[in-house]
């Protein structure tokens, strides 16, 4: 028989645990996802005194446009990987851009394009490499994913591939722009490289990305290049390979990177920030700037990386002077920064 005086305890024990309970489910209940889009257009020597005004609004108009595209796709709750793709293909249309339309040329004076899109919910990914007629890579890469067995296709494979899909292809002359081709040109006539640290030229790497958080909570990860400068005939970067220079998972964050690939690819550089975050329980801004400014840093590369986590966090880094990028959320005001001493 239990007293009247331990009963009682029993019962105020069993109420309070069922109310921490109670409480405990309440705390740990997730927000509402805030749909978010997050961009860049890649990252290096970006000084306001190289850049004219004219060419600053350009650019500013461009990735506003972009963003834009994206939000009005999350605000009628279409999926972050609608976005992603939108918004990428905005800027592979842009001469402005590393991507598409504005790819550098290779050292054989031809554009080869890589893209690579992941989808947070399934941790699914497809991608392209080494392509050269695929006017948007970025949706040949989804193409990839969704409706292929497999995550990675390159050259002429990734082409027929793209054709079989419907996807617009065009002739390679529909890439050539000027101001990259006498780029190309001043590298040969210098003998330099453009993985070397001199000149404005190597130190613009002009990769696209974007990241979305939609109405479900989903996240979603793209990025798409040109590449570098003068790089060898079929030398493929961290663009299009999965945890290097994109990574997207629904329980931490999605992240797209811009810089010097064979570093990214060396340190899986967006995959870590992810990996911080689930093993070592560090907010997305520590993970950020521990990956960017302490490891990337330290192993001597170039570049940054935006990234957002499953609460429409966006957090930014990058070590050079420069990086495109921008963000925008349901109040449709869009935040676009393109220099280092611009507070974000």
């Amino acid at each position: 028989m239990i007293d009247a005086k331990r009963g009682t305890a029993v019962v105020l024990i069993v109420l309070l645990s069922v109310g921490l309970f109670s409480c405990a489910k309440r705390v740990e209940t997730p927000k509402e996802p805030e749909i978010t889009m997050v961009i860049h257009g890649g990252a290096g020597t970006i000084l306001k005194e190289n850049m004219t005004p004219e060419r600053e609004r350009a650019y500013t108009e461009k990735l506003t446009e972009a963003l834009q595209m994206g939000l009005e796709i999350l605000k009628n709750d279409g999926s972050s990987l609608d976005a992603v793709e939108a918004a990428i293909r905005v800027l592979e249309d842009s001469p402005l851009f590393n991507a598409g339309k504005g790819a550098v040329f290779t050292a054989q004076g031809k554009n080869e394009l890589d893209a690579s899109i992941m989808d947070g919910t399934t941790l699914n990914a497809g991608a392209v490499a080494s392509v050269t007629t695929i006017k948007n890579p970025i949706s040949a890469a989804r193409a990839v994913m969704e409706d292929s067995k497999h995550v990675l296709l390159v050259g002429r494979g990734a082409e027929l591939f793209a054709a079989g899909q419907g996807l617009d292809i065009v002739d390679p002359e529909y890439f050539f722009e000027q101001t990259r081709w006498d780029q190309l040109l001043k590298i040969k006539e210098s003998e330099q490289s453009s993985l070397e640290r001199s000149g404005a030229i190597q130190m613009r790497f002009g990769t696209v990305g974007a990241l979305a958080l939609d109405r479900k909570g989903n996240l979603a990860a793209g990025t798409s290049t040109g590449g570098l400068t003068n790089k060898r005939h079929g030398r493929v970067g961290d663009s299009p390979i999965v945890g290097a220079g994109t990574y997207a998972n629904n329980a931490t964050c999605a992240v797209s990177g811009t810089g010097q690939g064979e570093y990214f690819m060396r340190n899986l550089v967006a995959y870590d920030v992810s990996a911080l975050m689930e093993y070592q329980g560090m907010n997305l801004d520590d993970a950020v700037e521990k990956v960017i400014q302490e490891k990337l840093t330290e192993l001597g590369g170039l570049g940054g990386v935006i990234a957002l986590d499953k609460f429409g966090n966006v957090a930014m880094s990058f070590n050079t002077e420069g990086m495109y990028r921008g963000w925008i959320k349901e109040d449709g005001e869009a935040q676009v920064l393109l220099y280092g001493d611009e507070d974000e």
